[in-house]
């Protein structure tokens, strides 16, 4: 029984080459193709692929940005992404939106072939070439963590907080709603195990924060 596949890319010649590489294999069956994430949402409906092709970077949404569409319209499909993309922070955005595997644009054909019965058989796949990448990215994330348990967006919270502002004002200074203000603080003081307002400003002051610069509110 073939690997049925529908290939996602909005260039019909990109579109045309995963096709004769796909359908060379005796174990593997292009059954559609679209031009873009919308489109797929469709063409999966349709025909039912098990695996969708999918390339990143695509006019209206991203293949990333698709994802949860798709597999709302077809639960059963495994998605696997196609980029150009060799950051691990879009692997990363790629498994949490839903993706199965993720596979370099520039890798060779084998590779891709390899990816998609990796995915087709319940497996996770992420190409050679970022597996140690994305192992060194996540460990050095996690000794981040270690270190400084706040996040960037926390810390810029914490320095307001400690030059006084209200979570009204910082809302504004951030462009963020007064209700994710008062999330923030409290993931601060929960984070940091700190009970009062005092308690915030001498650890604001021990880090240094009060001496950046001030977010402007225009």
């Amino acid at each position: 029984m073939s690997i049925r596949v529908l290939v996602v890319d909005d260039h019909a010649i990109v579109r045309s080459g995963l096709r004769r590489v796909l359908d060379a294999e005796p174990d593997i069956e292009t059954v559609s193709e679209a031009e873009n994430a919308e489109r797929a949402v469709f063409e999966a409906m349709e025909h039912k692929p098990d695996i969708v092709l999918m390339d990143v970077v695509m006019p209206g949404k991203s293949g990333i940005e698709g994802l949860p569409a798709l597999l709302q319209a077809v639960p059963s499909v495994q998605v696997l992404i196609l980029s150009m993309q060799d950051d691990p922070r879009y692997v990363r955005e790629a498994f949490e939106a839903g993706a199965s595997g993720y596979v370099l644009k520039e890798a060779a054909d084998t590779d891709v072939i390899t990816a998609v019965r990796a995915v087709a058989a319940g497996e996770r796949y992420v190409h050679p070439a970022l597996g140690a990448r994305l192992l060194a990215a996540e460990v050095a994330e996690r000794k981040r963590a270690e270190a400084d348990p706040l996040s960037e967006r926390e810390r810029e919270v914490l320095r307001l907080l400690a030059l006084g502002h209200t979570n009204q004002e910082i809302a504004k200074l951030l462009y963020i709603s007064v209700r994710t203000a008062e999330t923030h603080r409290a993931h601060i003081m929960q984070k940091l195990r700190l009970s009062s307002r005092a308690e915030l400003v001498r650890y604001a002051l021990a880090e240094g924060l009060l001496e950046e610069p001030e977010p402007s509110g225009q």
